[in-house]
């Protein structure tokens, strides 16, 4: 071990320290250990969700790997909900919350246990980018390491996934499938441990954590259920204790051109809209300066390349199966996409990294060549106009309405707006609004994946155009515009869009309007009196403290 070694955890060699070292014995350190540095593995394992029920194992591979380095690995472990199954309840609510929850929890313990690194392991939606808010704000060296995604279901040699049974709810209420056919998409969808298959939240935001440096390479496409997850967890063990040798932290590879990094991969994959909210906050977090029009300025140059779910018809694990995120960013970065000489958690460059990771596979169609794009320029577009003056996202990929313009149909909440379309209330050329669900007045800004693939199961996925202030899953894919801002809760102009307002979507001029006058939207604010906010517990608290989406839906924005 080095001599310069900064270790927190030697305040503990203190003669009066000794009741603390009493309690540290009892979780088994030794007089030896206390000369080691404390390396922490934070666990998100839990039961109630697939994507993180098999991490508990991951954690003792981590521990491995940071005891087999000279380190004293102590796993410790913090919540995780599911989006998939609260998806379309009100149980939704709770799961853009429960990303600060874990950030807080983990900074908490990292913090009070005086611990000189960590490991993070994270699978769900929100683990990813809780985790490594986390680790923006603990100041001590980490690496965050995925759980992996799942496995694909098949029923009749089709490839399934989550969402193939939510766009079966949709079939079903049109009379496209019967209801066995759709219990039986239910009972083969999701075969076994890791998330969600497709390019959906939990594989876009592993792969832009890999792409910040912040993960050891091919973490985000080793599929959960295989030898390579457990390998990469030993590893991440081993690297941190590298990292806290060599005095690397996460603001050393954490910089605006890692983030350009991140944006680049989920723009040429076709990410989930949510990347653009969780890599606002972990730039908050880490106090680096990335905005919305930092995507933008990205997704105008950076072609979408994969033809993977939710639009395309592949899996991560069939990336992993040609050489995975790593091939990716090699020929991004062959192709003069990233920035290679940004640092990574193995302490080499990641164009180092990326000189040893093979190429793409011969002859595979997961990834597009340059010169044949799957689209020209990135899918997820940042729209602004009257409706939304501070931005709001839509993915573009497979759509190919360039624009539309239709009849505000408007609801308060996904509840009543999801019985419409059940019901065929909804016509095409209809522009389907559901308010008051974003971050303050959701609370908790929702995902609207059930809705949007009802919308698609029916045949209407670019037929109708489906806006919020609340948010969409990963999976979503049609004529969907989410995030605008400002919120209605807060008086943005999507709370005073009247039923039968003409509102037009244009995704190449970037615009999102209502056709009403900047005086008749003047009267309306005159007339509008804001919702209550949430009164009560964690929802209640994040009501009051979280920003505007456009800043990340951070709950420590006043701190900027």
């Amino acid at each position: 071990m080095k001599k310069d070694l900064r270790i927190k955890s030697q305040v503990f060699d203190d003669a009066k320290r000794a009741p603390n070292r009493a309690m540290l014995r009892a979780v088994g350190i030794t007089d030896e250990d206390f000369k080691k540095p404390m390396i922490g593995v934070a666990s998100t394992w839990s039961e109630v969700t697939p994507c993180n029920m098999h991490i508990d194992k991951l954690a003792i591979s981590a521990k491995q790997g940071a005891a087999e380095a000279g380190g004293v690995p102590l796993i410790f472990n913090t919540i995780t909900v599911s989006d998939g199954i609260s998806m379309g309840t009100d149980g939704m609510r709770y799961s853009l919350p429960s990303r600060d929850v874990i950030a807080d929890s983990i900074e908490t313990v990292v913090g009070a246990e005086n611990l000189d690194g960590y490991v993070a392991i994270g699978g769900c939606d929100k683990n990813i980018p809780g985790c490594m808010i986390a680790i923006s704000r603990s100041e001590v060296p980490a690496v965050f390491v995925y759980g992996g995604t799942i496995s694909p279901g098949f029923r009749n040699g089709e490839k399934l996934d989550i969402v193939s049974v939510f766009e079966g709810v949709g079939k079903h209420n049109n009379g496209d499938i019967s209801g066995e056919e759709l219990h039986g998409i239910e009972c083969n969808a999701c075969p076994g441990a890791g998330s969600c298959g497709g390019m959906y939240t939990a594989n876009t935001m592993a792969t832009a954590v890999e792409a910040l440096g912040m993960s050891l390479p091919g973490s985000s496409s080793n599929p959960a259920e295989s030898k390579y997850k457990l390998e990469d967890c030993r590893k991440a063990g081993d690297a941190v204790y590298k990292l806290l040798e060599a005095d690397i932290y996460p603001k050393d590879i954490m910089t605006k051109e890692a983030f350009e990094n991140a944006i680049t991969v989920v723009m040429a994959l076709g990410g989930s809209t949510n990347a653009v909210l969780h890599l606002l906050a972990i730039a908050n977090a880490i106090e680096v300066d990335i905005t919305i029009d930092d995507f933008d300025r990205i997704q105008k140059k950076v072609p979408h390349l994969a033809d993977l779910k939710p639009s395309g018809k592949y899996v991560m694990q069939d990336l992993h199966e040609v050489g995975g995120v790593p091939a990716v960013m090699k020929l991004l970065l062959e192709n003069g996409y990233l920035h290679g000489d940004c640092l990574t958690v193995t302490g080499k460059t990641l164009a180092e990294n990326l000189a040893e990771a093979p190429s793409l596979k011969e002859g595979q169609d997961i990834i597009m060549p340059f010169d044949n794009p799957k689209r020209k320029d990135g899918p997820l577009v940042i729209l602004k106009g009257n409706l939304s003056p501070n931005g709001a996202v839509a993915k573009v990929s497979g759509v190919k309405v360039k624009r539309h313009t239709g009849p505000a149909r408007v609801f308060d909440n996904e509840v009543e707006a999801t019985n419409a379309v059940i019901d065929n209330k909804i016509n095409e050329g209809d522009v389907l609004v559901i308010r008051n669900v974003g971050p303050k007045g959701g609370p908790g800004m929702p995902e609207m994946l059930s809705i949007s693939a009802i919308l698609v199961g029916k045949g209407l996925g670019q037929k109708v155009a489906l806006l919020t202030d609340g948010r969409f899953s990963g999976g979503t894919h049609g004529l969907v515009v989410g995030h605008i801002a400002p919120e209605a809760q807060v008086g943005g102009p999507i709370a005073f869009l009247k039923e039968g307002d003409i509102v037009t979507i244009d995704s190449e001029l970037q615009e999102i309007t209502m056709d009403v006058s900047e005086e008749e939207i003047d009267n309306r604010r005159k007339n509008w009196t804001a919702p209550p906010l949430h009164a009560r517990g964690v929802l209640g608290k994040y009501a009051h403290n979280v920003s505007c989406s456009s800043k990340g839906a951070v709950t420590d924005y006043f701190n900027r």
